[in-house]
């Protein structure tokens, strides 16, 4: 009885190691196979439905209706260089396209107000990605990247309190000063937006040295080199972005902001007290107005300010405000 029972036990035994051993292995099989997909779901990445290509250049391609000699080599590659690099570049391009939507209607009449041609608002945009607190490692600031004395040669107001730099109609209205004069100067727009780079004495130096009056036919270095073409390549992409692979949604676009301008005629000791007083936080107002640099504002006798509110604060009749844009 002894004997028996315990070779009992055994085939037991042996019967669930071979029991255990054909369930994982049937387990295994099973895993492996879930875990491979159908051949309906396989991931098609097939050159019919993705590749990276290179984009046609566009016929007739010009700056400010000045046109780009296209036909050049060294011009063609430049060009499509930074085509490619904007079109590759897909976060900060759509990027680009979203702001366009809240920036281009404020620039856009200015523009065409100070006849300066409407393309020199993509030059706006590659120098500060549409960013109002851009500042740049040589002290460059707001949307039109303005040095502090350069902007103070254009009328505009910089102070501890006041930096009119980050102003966007001020500053916009500045640089169409410096664009007429600085086109006036060279003798096209095209070398007037590359002066917005290197400075009209820079231009002017690689005129004189190399004899050329045409930016296309002037070697410079690499940032002025390629700034033209970046303004081409924002241009182009902007002007037909579902071409180049950007679907964006008209309620996916950032929104104008709708304000009015509040005349202030007295100082502001407290600019956040002003704002709760104007049913806004000290963050709205100051996102509203980054030209207001400091949490008071002094006004001097006979003069004044406009500050931005949401229009949305209001209500009572508007008639006699001015709104934004």
């Amino acid at each position: 009885m002894y004997i028996g029972a315990n070779n009992s036990n055994n085939h037991i035994k042996i019967l669930s190691i071979v029991t255990l051993t054909a369930i994982s292995l049937l387990s295994m099989q099973l895993f492996i196979s879930s875990s491979l997909p159908d051949g309906d779901n396989e991931p098609n990445n097939s050159p019919e439905t993705y590749a990276i290509v290179s984009h046609e250049i566009p016929l007739g391609l010009n700056f400010a209706n000045e046109l780009v000699p296209i036909e050049q080599y060294e011009v063609k590659e430049a060009f499509e260089r930074e085509l490619l690099v904007n079109s590759y570049w897909q976060s900060q391009t759509l990027l680009f396209i979203k702001r366009s939507n809240r920036y281009f209607p404020i620039i856009e009449p200015i523009l065409k107000a100070d006849t300066v041609p409407d393309d020199f608002k993509y030059l706006a945009l590659i120098e500060s990605s549409f960013l109002e607190r851009a500042e740049s490692p040589a002290g460059a600031v707001g949307i039109w990247q303005f040095m502090k004395e350069t902007g103070k040669s254009y009328g505009l107001e910089i102070n501890n309190e006041v930096d009119e730099r980050y102003h966007i109609e001020k500053a916009t209205i500045a640089a169409c000063k410096y664009l007429k004069k600085a086109k006036k100067t060279l003798g096209s727009w095209t070398l007037a937006a590359a002066s917005y780079n290197a400075g009209v004495n820079g231009i002017q130096k690689q005129i004189n040295r190399q004899k050329e009056t045409n930016y296309y036919d002037l070697l410079f270095g690499e940032e002025t080199g390629r700034y033209i073409y970046r303004i081409l390549a924002a241009k182009t992409i902007l002007s037909d972005p579902q071409k180049y692979g950007f679907v964006v949604t008209q309620d996916e676009l950032y929104l104008q902001l709708k304000t009015y301008n509040l005349e202030i005629t007295e100082s502001i000791t407290d600019i956040a007290e002003f704002a709760k007083s104007n049913g806004v936080t000290y963050k709205e107002l100051k996102n509203l107005n980054p030209w207001l640099r400091e949490t008071q504002l002094t006004i001097s006798k006979e003069k004044s300010y406009f500050i931005k509110l949401p229009i949305s604060n209001l209500k009572n009749d508007t008639s006699e405000l001015s709104i934004n844009p």
